[in-house]
């Protein structure tokens, strides 16, 4: 905390406010007092003056109009001075202002005794210091004990008349020690308003700050998706601008990277596996050839020694060795399919077709087979639905799931077809009653040459290829296929889009 951005600012902002408020304090208990002192002087000696306007234009009457009376007493409420202006007469001075019959005999007497004090220059118990002298008056500030008090006085003379005028000092040195308490309070109060002010705006700088450290430890564990948004033109925004245009940098780079290093691996796999796989094949192609072989080698074998003599007999012999060549001639075809799906060659071309018709075309196709193994097939879509896909490979999916499904049905001999459509894409469903498929063997239909039950593949002319092409041509259209077990049955399944994105 003490070593963040924000403490220092912080921090900081509250020294300059604390100095700034203690200057103003120091300067204000140490020079207000004099600067209110050299105002005061200016403002009695401008009284003076304008009394003497005043008595200048009354053409040395003893006493003052209403008129100029009012003048005068708006003079002394409004600038705090209080006015005397004495004149002999009759050998003792007389009162010109305030007018004899309003001024009263103690505050006559308190007035006329202390311009004797100044005329006789006595300073008994009196502290009175001159603060400025001029050609017709004097201004003394002075401390009288009788009133325990500081006062202004100006001593001035108007041609024949005495003006005596008087300001309390006693309320400017208050006034100072108020506005000194005040600023202690406000001072307090500003330091920690600027220390909340300081904490929230400092909180706009070093929030981004956070923010853009946050981004580049998460750039460090290789994340780029987290971006600086960029709110203002300032350095911060420049900043947080970097910092975004590094990161897609080093994502384009290690992209790059992943991608070279990624080709690189596929290369190596693919070699692994058409070592593996050409390791297979042969393996595979062995053993499928094996049987049929030594089969055409047996019955042919037969006919030239004359085994069976009867022409019933020899045809039996030439039935199976027709019957074995097809089979091998049909693996054979269906092994150059699988090559060309598995490496790319077979190209796929995407065409809009309904594949409702394509699945009755299939059944249509088989439906002697149906009727000579006594199956009822279910498919009960007459509308038309179009996918998008290569119409000659789906119709190759379509034939083996149904001969798949033909080989293995049992029990209520029923095959059923659906099609089940979610959001954009279609799942074509080829459902079977007969025996599961152990649960350990499902994900390994889709291998070459893998036959559940080995027998009954070998009894229907099987070799474990039709699941592998299927496999292939879903994988060729980067779609999914599967099979699930049901209670009754198995179901195969395949997706298509329905449209064309």
């Amino acid at each position: 905390m003490k070593h963040s951005i924000r403490f220092k600012l912080a921090l900081l902002l509250t020294a300059l406010i604390a100095f700034t408020i203690f200057i103003t304090w120091f300067i204000n208990r140490t020079f207000l007092a004099d600067y209110y002192l050299h105002c005061k002087m200016d403002q009695i000696a401008d009284v003076f003056y304008r009394v003497e306007n005043i008595y200048a234009n009354n053409h040395n009457e003893l006493f003052l109009s209403d008129e100029d009376t009012l003048v005068m007493e708006r003079l002394s409420s409004n600038s705090n001075v209080n006015i005397y202006v004495l004149m002999p007469f009759a050998g003792r001075p007389l009162s010109s202002y305030p007018h004899p019959l309003d001024f009263g005999e103690r505050e006559e007497a308190q007035v006329q005794l202390l311009i004797r004090n100044y005329m006789s220059d006595n300073t008994d118990q009196v502290d009175r210091t001159i603060i400025s002298e001029k050609e017709n008056y004097n201004i003394y500030r002075l401390y009288d004990s009788h009133l325990d008090s500081n006062y202004i006085d100006l001593i001035g003379v108007l041609d024949d008349k005495i003006v005596f005028l008087r300001s309390n000092f006693e309320s400017i040195q208050e006034s100072v020690a108020l506005a000194n308490r005040f600023l202690g309070y406000i001072g307090m109060v500003a330091v920690v308003i600027g220390i909340i002010a300081m904490l929230l705006v400092s909180s706009r700088y070093t929030k981004p700050i956070h923010e853009m450290a946050n981004i580049a430890k998460r750039m460090s564990e290789l994340d780029f998706e987290a971006k600086y948004p960029i709110k203002n033109k300032d350095e911060i925004g420049e900043l947080g601008s970097s910092i975004n245009t590094l990161s897609d940098k080093l994502q384009d780079t290690i992209s790059e990277l992943k991608s070279a290093n990624n080709e690189l691996q596929i290369d190596i796999q693919k070699k692994i596996e058409i070592d593996e796989m050409r390791s297979e094949f042969l393996s595979n192609v062995s053993h499928e050839l094996k049987t049929p072989i030594s089969l055409i080698q047996g019955y042919a074998e037969g006919l030239i020694e004359n085994v069976n003599d009867d022409e019933e007999n020899r045809n039996f012999y030439c039935e199976v060795i027709i019957d074995e060549a097809n089979k091998m001639n049909q693996m054979v075809k269906n092994l150059l399919t699988l090559n060309e799906l598995e490496f790319g060659n077979n190209q796929v071309n995407f065409e809009r077709f309904d594949i409702v018709q394509l699945i009755k075309s299939v059944i249509m196709t088989n439906e002697i087979l149906f009727k000579q193994r006594g199956v009822t097939v279910h498919f009960g879509e007459n509308k038309p639905i179009y996918v998008w896909a290569d119409e000659y490979l789906i119709q190759q999916v379509v034939s083996n799931y149904i001969s798949n499904a033909l080989n293995h049905v049992d029990g209520a001999k029923i095959i059923e077809i659906k099609l089940i459509q979610r959001e954009n894409v279609l799942r074509v469903a080829v459902f079977n009653t007969g025996e599961n498929v152990p649960v350990e063997e499902l994900d390994k239909l889709w291998i070459k040459f893998y036959k559940v039950d080995k027998a009954r593949t070998r009894e229907y002319g099987g070799n474990g290829i039709g699941l592998s092409i299927v496999k292939a041509i879903m994988n060729s259209h980067n779609k999914e296929c599967g099979v699930t077990n049901h209670s009754v049955g198995v179901e195969f399944w395949f997706e298509l889009d329905i449209t064309s994105l």
